[in-house]
């Protein structure tokens, strides 16, 4: 039997609050402070994309572990653009 998941991949909107509305908000704007910016991008890659929870879910339908698949699809191409050298880019 397959262990269960220590915490289940929601299918639901993540929570956010005034302050992560107003950091995604000031940082569409181009005006995001320090920690606006790090609360932004925390969000998206935490609870977003939910890169900390796994995402094969169990049940009798696959919808639950595509959505966390997909959701995880567009945090690792975000985290792999963070981790890029840009030198080694610009001289190719």
């Amino acid at each position: 039997m397959a262990a269960k998941p220590k915490e289940a991949l929601e299918v639901t909107a993540p929570d956010y609050d005034e302050g992560v509305v107003g950091a995604l908000q000031a940082l569409a704007r181009g005006q995001a402070a320090d920690h606006q910016q790090k609360l932004a991008l925390d969000w998206i890659l935490q609870k977003a994309c939910a890169l900390n929870v796994w995402p094969y879910q169990p049940g009798p339908s696959d919808r639950a572990t595509n959505i966390g698949l997909g959701r995880h699809f567009v945090g690792h191409q975000i985290v792999k653009l963070l981790r890029i050298n840009l030198r080694t880019m610009r001289r190719k």
